[in-house]
């Protein structure tokens, strides 16, 4: 299904379908009606000789330096040069690809002032495979990703590298052999093409549509604990968590008590338990939870600048207006994207805790220790703890926001800036951890359960059964770093959830 660009209404789901899926994209005839009226604004008072910022301007500290009228399309050229300045290794294609989608809706608002052959260029490019060869680091998120929305733009006079067909290439040739000619820029065109947090929103998106699917799978990894431990189902009652009212607590509530359905620990009196178990059990909803809303929040607020203007100048053509201003700035974003790596680093601690419960015979309800029979001349799943406490500690160092680590740069005229980027690359590798985190709680959570003699829910024996397809039961020990890749790549593939869900029905999300 073609994913149509109107400026209003993409959401995380369209973004990831073209992206990481290959969707076609077109760009919507009433989109391209209103970037055409904008353009005639612009070019009308070029030829009027009102000065705009970023057209007739310098930028920046030079804002103040007028151009004469013959520089000012070249300006754009060296505009988009001298951005290009960032480092490191490409970004993934996933990431650029969502940028660009980004950048099109922007334009397609018709409150930019470029040519209409520039967001079809590339919608073109995104429809074909080109994807420019962006270096991964040097935005500030403001004014928006500067350096890297400008590796991209400089495909738009057919110059930088991209990727097409699987190579590497000089973006001319993939050009060509796409059939994709390229533009050039024109007065407005390079400002409007870099001008917006495009690409850590872009980044952000695909993080808050992978830890939806990841949280869900915290919830199996801890209902799959809490029976090998014999939990007290009591505070998973849905009721006791609508007494207090948080909407992501009474839905991971809902979601544990799916799974457990039809396991004798719902039978009162079927086996013996605690009165009350230790926090890391029965906090779950309320952690989880928690985490749940501010996802919640960062998807809020990831669609709105999705679908807003972030731009400067912004042009108003029915009121004959430009205003400057900072829409450009990624705070908006960074800030619930910091606070979502804090959350899922936080389930993590939380895992982890139950994962030295499964462990510890002090604290195991019966199990053996380090869940092998043979402890002493084994050691079970001792060191698997070793690694997922590795992965927290990074975790933690890079859960200390970035939204509030501003440089100021510029000669001080862009003297605060939202280190967006900053922020979305290192959620992503908190996220990336935590698929580590808890596929090192799956493995022992399936391990346990392989000692007990009850029945299990369904959606555990669901996650059971998806993990020992996978991963066999540890008689003796064996080289366990072939089972924790398994099970990242198990957890970031989301194969248990939907082992799961064909079980049980879908799991909420929010």
């Amino acid at each position: 299904m073609t994913v149509i660009i109107t400026g209003s209404d993409l959401s995380i789901e369209k973004l990831v379908a073209v992206a990481r899926h290959g969707e076609k994209v077109e760009l919507h005839p009433d989109a391209v009606a209103r970037i055409q009226k904008c353009r005639n604004l612009l070019e009308k008072k070029i030829d009027q000789g009102e000065v705009m910022y970023g057209v007739n301007t310098g930028i920046g500290e030079l804002a103040s330096v007028a151009l004469e009228p013959e520089q000012v399309e070249r300006f754009q050229r060296y505009l988009v040069y001298n951005h290009s300045a960032g480092i490191g290794d490409p970004a993934p294609i996933e990431h650029v690809r969502a940028a660009m989608l980004g950048r099109i809706n922007v334009h397609a608002h018709g409150n930019s002032g470029c040519r209409a052959i520039i967001p079809q260029t590339y919608v073109e490019m995104l429809n074909k495979g080109v994807t420019p060869v962006v270096s991964e680091k040097g935005s500030v998120g403001a004014c928006g990703d500067l350096a890297p929305m400008s590796q991209i733009a400089l495909s738009l006079m057919g110059e930088g590298e991209s990727f097409y067909q699987g190579e590497r290439m000089p973006t001319r040739e993939a050009l060509e052999r796409a059939g994709i000619e390229p533009p050039g820029l024109q007065a407005r065109d390079g400002l409007a093409s870099i001008n917006g947090s495009n690409l850590l929103t872009a980044i952000s998106a695909l993080v808050v549509h992978d830890t939806e699917a990841w949280l869900r799978q915290a919830e199996i990894a801890a209902a799959m604990s809490l029976e090998a431990l014999g939990a007290n189902l009591k505070p998973y009652d849905r009721r006791l968590h609508e007494l207090r009212g948080f909407r992501g607590a009474i839905a991971s509530a809902e979601n544990l008590m799916k799974i457990i359905e039809g396991s004798d620990l719902t039978v009162e009196g079927r086996i013996e338990v605690k009165v009350q178990d230790a926090y890391s059990m029965r906090s779950t909803p309320q952690v989880i939870g928690a985490a749940r809303d501010a996802l919640r929040w960062a998807r809020e607020q990831i669609e709105i600048e999705l679908n807003g203007v972030g731009d400067n100048p912004i042009f108003l053509p029915d009121e004959d207006t430009v205003l400057t201003g900072a829409n450009f700035q990624g705070t908006p974003v960074s800030l619930p994207t910091d606070m979502l790596g804090a959350s899922v680093a936080m389930v993590c601690v939380l895992s982890e805790r139950r994962l030295n419960r499964l462990l510890n015979p002090n604290l195991s309800v019966g199990l053996p220790a380090f869940l092998t029979k043979g402890a002493g001349m084994f050691s079970g799943l001792m060191l698997s703890q070793y690694t997922a406490d590795m992965l927290i500690v990074e975790q933690r160092i890079l859960s200390t926001p970035a939204s509030t680590q501003s440089i100021p740069a510029a000669a001080d005229q862009e003297d605060f800036v939202s280190m967006g980027m900053n922020t979305a690359l290192k959620t992503r590798q908190i996220l990336e951890n935590a698929n580590g985190v808890l596929g090192i709680e799956l493995l022992a959570a399936a391990q346990a359960l392989d000692f007990r003699d009850w029945k299990f829910g369904r959606g555990t024996r669901a996650a059971h059964a998806a993990i020992r397809a996978k991963v066999p039961h540890l008689d003796e020990d064996r080289p366990l770093f072939h089972d924790h890749n398994t099970m990242a790549a198990e957890v970031r593939s989301g194969a248990i959830l939907q082992a799961v869900q064909a079980e049980v029905g879908e799991l909420r999300v929010y």
